[in-house]
């Protein structure tokens, strides 16, 4: 069977890799689906969203001069083919702690502030934003501080 570009096919997974998709097309030949060809959302993980056995729509968007199949999933759904369903559910997503992130101290309230600690407070970001100043300075005038 000839592929024409610009046609849709239905086909099957055959493979999965970390850029990509490979295709059996029904009725003969073969292509790869790229992970930015897999939906209109960011792709961070194929099997998110493709299992191997399952039942998809190609659109063919390629051939190069060795005969490669380029092949787009989101391109033949954005035609108004609907999705086929998946022949099994995909894993659920791992829900991720939130990453350790280095946090400020807390401020407390000027309200409840003495005056020396808030002219503690005062000289201390005032030293680290004159140091920063200069360091800049010095960087750009190409001296260095010892």
């Amino acid at each position: 069977m000839q592929l024409e570009i610009g046609k849709i096919y239905t086909g099957k997974v055959k493979g999965i890799t970390q850029y990509g998709a490979f295709v059996d097309i029904d009725g003969g030949g073969n292509g790869m689906v790229h992970i930015s060809e897999i939906a209109n959302t960011f792709v961070n993980e194929i099997r998110d969203h493709l299992t191997e056995g399952q039942d998809v729509r190609v659109k063919v968007i390629g051939i190069n001069e060795a005969g490669k199949v380029s092949l787009s999933i989101k391109k033949a759904v954005d035609e108004g083919a609907p999705q086929d369903k998946p022949s099994r559910p995909a894993p659920p997503k791992e829900r991720r702690s939130k990453p350790n992130v280095w946090e400020p101290k807390k401020v407390v309230p000027q309200s409840e502030m003495t005056f020396e600690d808030m002219m503690s407070h005062f000289k201390q970001s005032s030293e680290e934003r004159i140091s920063d100043l200069k360091r800049c300075t010095d960087r750009k005038n190409g001296t260095r501080r010892k």
